[in-house]
């Protein structure tokens, strides 16, 4: 049976005190909407629209990549008025709509299958997600039939003494017959306490049809929405436990699973380790037997297999087997590191190829250059590749040492097997197996202290 589902997403979300809309704010390094999307496309609904209103513009510009529809709310009404909205893309679709909120991010791909498989099991025209909470202040309550289908949800502002009791919740998501529920949509009414036209009320308008309706009880942190910045850093450390525990079962040490920070999109191979600290984000890739000492931040980036990093920065770059990075090592994004490679402290390289067995051991900067194999560069190297108006590329080749605060001048090339002395300047190109020495002849004046009355 065909299956779309329906994102509410046109909320201001005042009390996140933002001007980005509450949808796009990020929980693990993603936008609490894409989460959502991304949800209902692994669980096998690929026609999805978005309700959008607030910032709409800006919601489009984050979601446009998922490939998905969008329907405006100009004017926040509810969420039946909200859904009303959605009628052009509902209109003529025969099977099941989903709906879901774009500020629930946490729910899971399993829990829509279950969703639409009881919903189609039991042919009902309308089933919804609950959760039973010991406090129930401020959550509209399912009220059931003896027989446990649904006979209404009764908003909190709503209720009755005896309804109030109640503490089986309406978590907001939903799964409805696209028919029943176009045909339920024009009898909506605002005549509540907030005065707005409530999804809710089409679950008793579909029981006066005399309609069965059922529910299913999840986990209430599947539930969970975000109104503030407070339950925002809620949903972060729910999925952040999430994602942690899926790669120690796939076979990740995670040393300090409460400290480490690992966002939704980032692949880990088996036997690697995580030390407590490590911030690990976007595309990136870590293979195995990886090691990750405390204090990382690593940011779409490939590791290859073997590497040990000691509290690093490694942006959109590519780290070759068996290397070893830092402490305090920056590689900036667009740099490709060789296998077997020593990044050592106090190491900048920026937009820079670094062959295989190269050590760059402490305290140098390397940008715009081009460095092969077996080549040592020496404490206080500097390749310096701005003149102030254009960067400029450096080439250095096969074997080559490279001596104790040596600067080479950009554009300049050091060719294989060549030396280059400590505390040379180099501006001129190095031939094969050549040694260089750029640097003033060293003059000692004698008494010059005594004449200059200098000494104590």
């Amino acid at each position: 049976m065909y299956s779309c589902a329906v994102i509410l997403a046109a909320g201001e979300g005042k009390r996140m005190k933002s001007t980005t809309p509450k949808v796009l704010h990020k929980a693990c390094g993603k936008e609490m909407i894409n989460h959502v999307i991304d949800t209902l496309r692994e669980s096998g609904i690929d026609d999805v629209d978005i309700i959008i209103g607030n910032g709409a513009e800006q919601v489009k510009k984050n979601t446009m990549s998922r490939n998905v529809s969008y329907s405006l709310q100009e004017k926040q009404l509810g969420t039946g008025h909200a859904v009303k909205c959605a009628k052009d893309f509902l209109q003529g679709k025969k099977g099941i709509v989903a709906i879901f909120t774009g500020d629930a991010p946490l729910i899971t791909p399993d829990t829509v299958k279950r969703l639409i498989a009881f919903h189609k099991e039991k042919n009902y025209k309308g089933t919804i997600l609950t959760s039973i909470v010991e406090n129930p202040y401020g959550y509209g309550r399912v009220i059931r039939e003896e027989n446990g289908e649904v006979r209404k949800i009764v908003e909190h502002k709503d209720c009755s003494i005896e309804e109030l009791k109640l503490n089986e919740i309406n978590a907001g998501m939903y799964c409805f017959d696209i028919d029943a529920l176009l045909g339920s949509l024009n009898n909506l009414s605002n005549n509540n306490a907030q005065e707005e036209y409530y999804l809710t009320d089409v679950i008793e308008i579909l029981k006066a049809k005399g309609e069965k309706l059922g529910a299913i009880p999840i986990p209430f942190e599947e539930t969970m929405g975000v109104n503030s910045r407070v339950q925002l850093a809620e949903v972060e450390q729910i999925m952040r436990r999430r994602i942690n525990h899926k790669h120690m079962d796939n076979g990740v040490t995670i040393l300090d699973p409460n400290n480490t920070y690992i966002e939704t999109d980032v692949l880990i191979g088996n036997d690697t380790i995580i030390y407590p600290g490590n911030v690990i984000e976007g595309k990136t890739i870590i293979k195995e037997n990886c090691v990750l000492y405390p204090n990382c931040r690593i940011k779409d980036t490939t590791i290859e297999c073997g590497v040990t990093i000691q509290e690093s920065v490694i942006l959109e770059s590519h780290i070759g087997d068996n290397t070893t990075v830092g402490p305090f090592a920056y590689i900036r994004p667009e740099s490709v590191i060789g296998k077997s490679v020593r990044v050592g402290d106090f190491v900048e390289i920026k937009k820079s190829t670094i062959g295989d067995h190269t050590k760059v051991s402490h305290l140098t900067y390397i940008g715009d250059a081009e460095v092969g194999e077996n080549c040592n560069f020496g404490c206080g190297t500097v390749v310096v590749n701005y003149d102030g108006k254009k960067k400029y590329k450096t080439i250095v080749g096969d074997n080559v040492f490279i001596g104790c605060n040596t600067n080479l001048v950009s554009p300049v090339k050091v060719n294989d097997n060549s030396y280059i002395a400590a505390g040379s300047t180099i501006t001129e190109e190095v031939p094969k197996d050549a040694l260089a020495i750029a640097r003033a002849k060293q003059v000692n004046k004698e008494g010059w202290v005594t004449k200059k009355a200098l000494k104590k």
